[in-house]
């Protein structure tokens, strides 16, 4: 017990002092982890809370800027098409695809959607429309529109205590997972078309003449951790994953929360004295925790990008856009791509991976400039109804 309250005090003093908890060892895991495989809830729980506020932090550091860019950049429509694929036999028969419509007027930015949002193999569908208004207070810039039901919902930049709790709870009932994509070895060719004749490959993309390229050396690398899991949550999870791959969506947004986790028992008692842990190389440090439970794998994804020079928004533009609208991680996913270094252009057709299983193919199929975008559209219409408990697009 005296061994978990020092764990515990020494996190406490190293978050009291602005410690940033979204680092990685050079292992590639981050402090919560190796919170998460030592099994401390209260430890956990801390963390947690500590990197959403530093993400908060972040963000507000980033708005001004953000909403001076957007203030310069011209008013627009935009169409994005979103069509999810899969190697998993029968489970491309249910992801979803997806039309957006994005309007900007000013540093408001609306987008239409049928997809609430796709993350870790859970969907919704409906009418949806998330508006941000960056002109008004951060507390009342975003709110999602639910247009079957007539509902809405601002969402908050803080988590509730019961949010943060069934987050612990999920996170110390499931693999610990870190995926990245490695960009170290991604070099882009030019694709090729023709039989006998070869020459560069060039089509249109909607209305825009694009450069087609083969992405070469994209590597998702996912690794999984599981030590701090019983044999009931494994089984658990395998059920989970069995019905998934036979075809069944149903379920997995609404789930029950899980009961409240409590702490793991600790790990068997270290011998290790400071400074043996000082002087280990690094990346060689001491095991302290448990012994590690771990599996690692790598795959090869065949990706290409079309690139056009006549589409009229800049990549940094769109960087803007799709900052605005990162709480739905899929697209988080396709501004982390954004950022690579791009061959010549505009990205206006783009195969990214999602998931180990899964990747998206993005097309920009539409955009105007326009100085009519109706102001109505970034209003939530009178006859719509709060519901502040209506999504969970985090």
């Amino acid at each position: 017990m005296q061994r978990i309250n020092d764990v515990a005090e020494c996190v406490l003093l190293l978050l009291a002092h602005g410690a940033p908890v979204k680092v990685k060892n050079l292992a590639g895991w981050s402090p919560l982890a190796e919170a998460i495989s030592y099994g401390d809830r209260q430890t956990i729980s801390s963390l947690v809370r500590k990197l959403k506020q530093q993400a908060r932090e972040q963000m507000e550091e980033r708005r001004p800027s953000l909403i001076a860019a957007l203030h310069q950049m011209g008013d627009f429509y935009m169409e994005l098409k979103w069509d999810f694929q899969s190697w998993v036999p029968l489970l491309s028969r249910v992801l979803p695809s997806d039309i957006c419509r994005i309007y900007k007027s000013g540093a408001s930015i609306r987008m239409d959607t049928t997809l609430v949002d796709f993350n870790d193999m859970r969907w919704e569908r409906g009418d949806i429309s998330f508006i941000f208004n960056g002109d008004k207070k951060p507390g009342k810039s975003l709110t999602i529109l639910d247009n079957k039901a007539k509902l809405y919902q601002r969402l908050r930049y803080e988590e509730t205590e019961v949010e943060i709790e069934n987050e612990v709870d999920i996170l110390m009932s499931s693999d610990i997972m870190a995926t990245q994509m490695s960009t170290k070895g991604i070099t882009f060719t030019r694709a090729q078309t023709g039989w006998i004749f070869r020459e560069d490959k060039r089509e249109m993309v909607g209305p825009f003449t694009a450069d087609f390229y083969q992405i070469n050396g994209m590597v998702l690398e996912s690794r999984k951790r599981r030590e701090h899991l019983s044999e009931e949550d494994l089984q658990k999870n395998k059920a989970i994953m069995e019905s998934l791959t036979k075809g069944n969506s149903q379920g997995f947004a609404n789930d029950e929360p899980p009961m409240r986790r409590a702490s793991l028992n600790p790990p068997p008692e270290s011998n290790i004295t400071w400074e043996e842990y000082k002087l280990a190389p690094p990346g060689q440090c001491p095991l302290l925790g448990r012994n590690m439970v771990y599996k690692e794998s790598s795959k090869p994804f065949k990706a290409t990008v079309a690139m056009s020079p006549d589409f009229p928004l800049t990549v940094d533009m769109l960087l803007n856009v799709l900052e605005v609208v990162a709480p739905f991680k899929h697209f988080n996913k396709l501004r982390q791509f954004v950022l690579m270094k791009l061959p010549p252009g505009f990205p206006v057709k783009i195969d990214i991976p999602i998931l180990p299983t899964v990747t998206a193919k993005i097309t920009f199929q539409e955009f105007s400039f326009r100085d009519d975008v109706d102001p109505e559209l970034f209003q939530v219409p009178s006859d719509y109804f709060k519901d502040p408990m209506r999504f969970d697009v985090r």
